[in-house]
Order: C-alpha cells, then sequence, then structure tokens
C-alpha cells in the first residue's frame, strides 16, 4: 500500500508559516556597510538598503520614527551597527532585517560625536560669522601653539621668515594628538592669549580622524572662542576640517598656509607700500591743485568784495562831504539865528494879542459871577442866619445874661458841685457881664 503524501501548502500558507517562525528568532545586533541606500521615502519616509560584509549581505528596512531617532544621515559606505528582528513581507515573501536601533560603527561614531557637538555649539552662537574678530593686515608678532617635537613649528618659521622677517615669533608648545592633548591646547592657548600678539596660530600636521580628535573636543573650542585675540587654524590637510577650525576666527587648509595668511610677503607688502605711496602723492598733488584753485577763488571773492566794500564807503564819504555842515560850517548858525529872530518877532506880535484876549475873557467872566453871586449866596445866607439863630439860642452867655454863672477852679475847671471846692479856695465867678474872684468861706450840700 502507497504512503500517504500531506496535502502542499499554498504559497500564502508557506509564506506565513515561514513568518512565523521568523518573528521566533531573538533580536539580533548587526554590523555592516550599507549599500544600496534609497530613502527616505517621498511617501512614508521609512528607508530601504543593504548592509554588507565580505561574506554576504541583507535587506534591511528602516522606519521613518527610527531614522528620524538616529541623529546622522545614511549613505553608501558607512559602517552601521543595526539592532533589530529579521521579518518577512507576507506579500512579496521578501527576507528583511527590521532595524529598531540605528547607530554608526567604528570612525562613524566618532564621527556622529563630533557633528552632535558642532550642532550644539553652533546652536549657540559660536560659528556665527558675526562673532568672529578681524586678523590684521599687518602681523608684527604671532604666537604659534603647536607640538615643540614635530616639523609643523619649523616649516611655520621658515615660512614666516621667508615671507615677513620682521613678524616676531612666540611659541608655546602643546601636545596635538592623544587622550591629555585636549588640556594642553587649552592651557597654550591661555597662554598665548595672556601674552597679547597680533594673533594665535593653532596648528598640526595630517594625520587619520582619530588622530586629529583632540581638536574636536569641546573645551578646546570654547578655549579658541574665549581668546582675547584672533585664532588662526591650520590643522591637517585640506579636506580636514575640526570644530576648532569652525569656532577659530580664520581658517586654513595647512599649516604652512595658516603661517601665510597672517604675514603678507615682504616684497608684497614694499609694493604695496610704494603703491600706496604714489596714490598718496597723487592725491596730494591733485589735492594741492584743488586747495590753490580754491584759494584763486577766494581771492579774486575777497578782491571783488573788498573792492565793492570800497566803492560803497567812497559814495558815503563823498555823500558826507557834500552836506552844507561840512562845506559850510557857519551856515547851520546863520539858519539857526533867522529862525530865532522870526520866532522872537512872532512872540512880539502874539504876545498883545493874548493879552488882550485874556482880558476880555476876565472881564467875561466877572460879569458872569456878578450876575451869578446872589443866586449862588443866597442860599448860604440862609443856612448862615438860621444856623446862627441855632446858635445863639445854645449859647452859655445867652444863660449868663439871664443871671445865672459859672464858677471854675483855680485850674479853669468848671465846678459841677459844691464838694468839688474847698473852705478857703479861691474861684473864679464868670458873669452875664464880666467876671470875678471870689474866696469860699463855707460849704453847702
Amino acid at each position: 500500500m502507497a504512503a500517504s503524501k500531506e496535502e502542499p501548502l499554498s504559497v500564502s500558507e508557506a509564506v506565513g508559516l515561514a513568518k512565523g517562525n521568523v518573528a521566533a528568532w531573538p533580536a539580533l545586533t548587526v554590523t555592516g556597510e550599507v549599500s544600496g541606500f534609497r530613502g527616505p521615502n517621498a511617501r512614508s519616509g521609512h528607508c530601504y538598503f543593504e548592509v554588507k560584509d565580505d561574506g554576504a549581505a541583507m535587506s534591511v528596512i528602516v522606519w521613518r520614527g527610527t531614522y528620524a531617532k538616529a541623529g546622522f544621515e545614511l549613505r553608501d559606505g558607512l559602517q552601521v551597527q543595526l539592532t533589530g528582528k529579521f521579518d518577512i513581507y507576507q506579500a512579496s515573501g521578501k527576507f528583511s532585517f527590521v532595524a529598531s536601533r540605528l547607530e554608526v560603527a567604528g570612525e562613524g561614531v566618532l564621527r556622529q560625536q563630533v557633528a552632535e557637538l558642532a550642532r550644539k555649539l553652533e546652536r549657540e552662537g559660536l560659528m556665527d560669522a558675526d562673532r568672529k574678530r578681524r586678523i590684521p593686515a599687518f602681523c608684527s608678532r604671532i604666537c604659534v601653539c603647536t607640538s615643540l617635537s614635530g616639523s609643523v613649528i619649523e616649516d611655520v618659521k621658515r615660512t614666516l621668515k621667508r615671507r615677513n622677517p620682521l613678524v616676531a615669533i612666540d611659541v608655546v608648545g602643546c601636545s596635538v594628538q592623544g587622550a591629555t592633548a585636549p588640556a594642553t591646547i587649552v592651557r597654550a592657548l591661555e597662554v598665548a592669549g595672556a601674552t597679547a600678539p597680533d594673533a594665535v596660530l593653532l596648528v598640526r600636521g595630517g594625520g587619520s580622524f582619530e588622530d586629529l580628535m583632540c581638536f574636536n573636543d569641546e573645551q578646546v573650542a570654547r578655549a579658541v572662542a574665549a581668546c582675547p585675540v584672533p585664532v588662526v587654524t591650520g590643522i591637517g590637510h585640506e579636506p580636514d576640517t575640526s570644530i576648532a577650525d569652525m569656532v577659530a576666527d580664520r581658517r586654513c587648509s595647512t599649516p604652512t598656509a595658516a603661517a601665510e595668511s597672517v604675514a603678507p610677503a615682504i616684497d608684497e607688502v614694499e609694493r604695496q607700500m610704494v603703491q600706496r605711496r604714489a596714490r598718496l602723492g597723487h592725491a596730494m598733488t591733485s589735492l594741492l591743485e584743488r586747495s590753490v584753485d580754491s584759494v584763486d577763488a577766494l581771492d579774486r571773492l575777497a578782491g571783488n568784495a573788498m573792492a565793492s566794500i570800497l566803492s560803497s564807503k567812497r559814495a558815503a564819504v563823498e555823500a558826507y562831504a557834500t552836506r552844507p555842515c561840512l562845506t559850510d560850517p557857519a551856515a547851520g548858525l546863520r539858519s539857526s539865528a533867522s529862525e530865532i529872530e522870526q520866532t522872537a518877532e512872532r512872540l512880539h506880535a502874539a504876545v498883545p494879542r493874548n493879552l488882550a484876549r485874556l482880558r476880555e475873557g476876565c472881564e467875561r467872566e466877572a460879569e458872569r459871577l456878578v450876575d451869578a453871586a446872589p443866586r449862588v449866596l443866597r442860599k448860604p445866607e440862609s443856612d448862615v442866619a438860621r444856623l446862627a439863630a441855632t446858635l445863639d439860642a445854645l449859647s452859655p452867655l445867652k444863660v449868663l445874661g439871664r443871671g445865672y454863672a459859672i464858677a471854675r477852679d483855680d485850674e479853669g475847671h468848671v465846678l459841677k458841685s459844691a464838694s468839688d471846692t474847698g473852705v478857703g479856695d479861691v474861684i473864679g465867678v464868670q458873669l452875664g457881664k464880666g467876671s470875678l474872684r471870689a474866696q469860699v468861706v463855707g460849704v453847702e450840700g
């Protein structure tokens, strides 16, 4: 009897069976090189690529959220470290590694750290062009911060001596590679800045990315920005750019280029001096010519103005000279005497007329007063007669005339009571006609 055969699976069943088995695999961490990178997708934002090594390759999917958290950009050739799980896409049966975490591997980790630090310092404004200081066009003293054991310092000295031997050079040694290098660079920058040169050169020869990492140190970058004098960097070769380069006031591709940038060639300086002297001479000549023209013009204006003023003054003097008081000084006296005589004649003629008018006016006023006097005095006379009658009636003399008398003491005070005097006192008695003096012989009442 023939053995029974198992029922065949559909494609969906087979893919689903494989998918279930693969889903049971644990999460893995894989390193490899990015190849065939596609993404982020314009619609979904997901990334698709392969990672490979010398023996194999596998498809990778990075969802949009995972890629956004990575903090760096994927590209072909980048060594990456992926953490995730394998999965099978149901619709196509494609076997892929779905990454839930994405990091740069090896040197890429360092580059990622440098990029993050660069973004941080850029946000703080340390790389802003407005913050960077101007390097003097002609530096007379330079301080170089570099290793004293390498060839770089000699290259810098030769370059400066060749281009401009007048530039004085100070050197502050520091380590330019290794874990302890950042601290020595920071110290060297502090010492260099304290000597107040025209500029500081922070230089180093070429090397690998790891060799130049001390110039990507945050403390070194902040020391470059805080240096009290401008800092010029020449680190590595042309393609190398460190954070110290980004923060420096001027970045040059090599140490030699940095030295050349702060020391213009002496023959170039001489040529510029000759050119500027010639330009200054031309400018001075032109200025003097313009000044001469201006002085001439002012001289003409002054001459014309003076001639006009003198002409005006001459006309005024001539006008004064024609006046009678100057041509015939006695004419004024004669004129005044004539006027006085005429005035005297008018006065002599006017006095009799005025006196006659005044006399006529006085006579008219006298006649008017004579006519008005009875009318004016009538009421006052009546008032005086009435008041005189009243006064006469009230007069003490009137009372005395009826037989009464007024007694006064020696001081003339009127005695109103018998008690106001005493026996023997002399009193005066006024009668209606005359008066007498008497002596008191007795007091009654």
